[in-house]
């Protein structure tokens, strides 16, 4: 493997940089796109449902049907990464917008009444209040959502995009087991790293849950 990353260090390097960006931006998207919609769905009890159900059977679409069927709706080519981006969007949305919803349904009805009482109105007690009392479980599914895309990128490579999906593909059209092993390698320190920044974040914006745990 030594010799394999001295020979290619580059096109491992492309592959782990395009892996890279074609996973988090989705996620960046995905989420933002997500807290409107998951708070839609508890500002308006009987969108709740429709809105769970819809996301379930987004999620549930192979990645690879999504793939190749977007840039015929997107008219993009098949080779554009706008078609991996766009796929991973939809499922981080898909995923996030039921957490965000069941995050905010999480919160105490009693807590949003003492800030209501305190004079909190309806959207700053939102952002003040609900979101952040929310957040470890808005973060736990984030850390799903950011886990699960860089594993989707990978199914990318199928039709040419995919990131250190391209090793996979690389080493088995060749019979050539080194690439195989450097992509799993690089795509599971991906996931930790990834996820173990979510922890650190979710840690230090909620010091309340430490200090519930210790007690």
């Amino acid at each position: 493997m030594i010799q394999y990353l001295t020979n290619n260090h580059q096109v491992v390097l492309d592959a782990l940089q395009q892996h890279i960006w074609l996973a988090l931006l989705p996620v960046l998207l995905g989420f933002v796109i997500a807290l409107p919609i998951g708070y839609l769905g508890v500002r308006f009890t009987w969108l709740y449902h429709p809105l769970i159900n819809t996301c379930g059977v987004l999620y549930s679409i192979p990645s690879l049907a999504l793939f190749v069927f977007l840039p015929v709706v997107l008219g993009t080519k098949v080779l554009s990464p706008v078609n991996i981006v766009v796929a991973l969007t939809i499922y981080t949305t898909a995923l996030m917008s039921r957490t965000v919803a069941d995050g905010l349904r999480s919160v105490d009805p009693v807590i949003t009444q003492a800030a209501t009482a305190m004079g909190y109105r309806r959207f700053r007690r939102l952002v003040d209040v609900e979101f952040p009392v929310a957040l470890p479980v808005i973060l736990a599914g984030l850390r799903v959502a950011t886990v699960s895309n860089i594993s989707l990128v990978s199914v990318g490579a199928l039709i040419g995009i995919g990131g250190l999906g391209q090793l996979f593909t690389r080493g088995f059209q060749l019979f050539y087991l080194e690439p195989i092993i450097i992509g799993i390698i690089l795509s599971v320190l991906l996931a930790g790293i990834a996820d173990l920044i979510i922890v650190l974040v979710q840690r230090a914006v909620t010091p309340w849950t430490r200090r519930g745990a210790s007690a």
